[in-house]
């Protein structure tokens, strides 16, 4: 125990969110210090990582033959092991202080919902990396301590945290997840809706650039006082083969939008369900909160309001609340200990 608080004084811990659009560092001491999309280009001849992250997703869709720009996450789990330890070692590389004598220590976020396997693919991904040592945290749990939600209490919590690959719902208590649920279903599955959209209504193909732009510019949950925008997208004619143009809607993109936020609400409505009667009731009175950069869809916080008549809040930083949770865990070995997953 000596030898490991000695070699915690020469490293520098960090704590990840690992997700399936964006991979979030946290590093003891300076707060997040890297937030860049969980891609990685490779080149298939050398068989060696060309760019990690951001250059790599401005690749995605225009790469020759023998480059892949690839994103090794999918449905918040590890798809692709080897290059998601390259990916690691990238992320590690560029925040990691290499006058610092050993490696290490990791915390990393992981979905409520993965198996036993996907926990140890993480694991065996963040060693193979370089980490001295490693602690995972369920996502939900970590989104509820990066927004501030007093988990130590005997109170109901209940946090949405709606990531790229999943969205998690947990009601938790006393350091501890009483119920939750997780449905493959975030921000990647609305961009493919979308795509899927178009496509069939315009015979119009788009990229998934393109569908997350539409989605940030456009989506919605419900119509808003606002509401009428429209704009203009590109892509290739599947008839006639060359490009062209056209002009979408707010309203049509709500309605892409719909299946993926229809099983969001019905995830909240089931975890609520089976939610313990005397923590039902914290949760009349403290509410939901959401989290993940699902809770940025426009009028998303006012549909779960009116489908459950419970309040509903955003989170402050939805984007980093895993991050700033996992970073605080971090920062205590004892909060560490209880809520961490092996």
């Amino acid at each position: 125990m000596f030898f490991k608080n000695i070699l915690g004084l020469f490293s520098n811990d960090l704590a990840i969110d690992l997700g399936t659009a964006n991979t979030l560092v946290f590093l003891r001491g300076k707060g997040v210090v890297c937030n860049e999309p969980s891609v990685v280009a490779v080149d298939k001849i050398k068989n060696r990582v060309l760019a990690v992250g951001s250059e790599a997703k401005r690749m995605l869709g225009k790469t020759p033959a023998h480059i892949v720009a690839v994103r090794p996450m999918k449905d918040g789990v590890i798809a692709d092991f080897d290059i998601t330890g390259e990916m690691l070692k990238y992320f590690i590389a560029k925040v990691h202080n290499r006058t610092a004598f050993v490696s290490p220590r990791i915390v990393i976020g992981v979905p409520s919902g993965i198996t036993q396997v996907e926990r140890r693919a993480v694991r065996d991904a963040a060693e193979a990396s370089g980490a001295r040592e490693i602690f995972l945290v369920e996502e939900p749990m970590a989104a509820a301590i990066g927004v501030g939600l007093p988990i130590d209490e005997p109170y109901g919590n209940m946090i949405v945290d709606i990531g790229g690959g999943t969205t998690d719902v947990a009601v938790i208590s006393l350091s501890g997840i009483v119920v939750s649920r997780a449905v493959r279903v975030g921000g990647d599955k609305m961009d493919e809706a979308i795509v899927s959209y178009i496509k069939k209504k315009y015979n119009l193909l788009i990229g998934d650039r393109s569908a997350e732009q539409i989605k940030i510019d456009l989506g919605s949950a419900v119509p808003l006082p606002d509401g009428g925008k429209k704009t203009e997208i590109k892509g290739r004619d599947l008839i006639s083969g060359i490009p062209k143009t056209v002009t979408i809607t707010e309203d049509e993109i709500r309605e892409a939008l719909s299946e993926s936020v229809s099983e969001i609400i019905n995830t909240i409505r089931v975890t609520l369900e089976n939610t313990p009667a005397e923590l039902a009731s914290d949760i009349v009175d403290r509410g939901i909160v959401i989290a993940g950069g699902g809770a940025l869809l426009r009028g998303l916080d006012q549909l779960i309001r009116d489908e459950t008549d419970l309040p509903v809040v955003i989170a402050d930083d939805p984007l980093s609340s895993v991050a700033y949770g996992v970073g605080k865990a971090l920062d205590d070995l004892e909060l560490l200990k209880r809520v961490s997953v092996y």
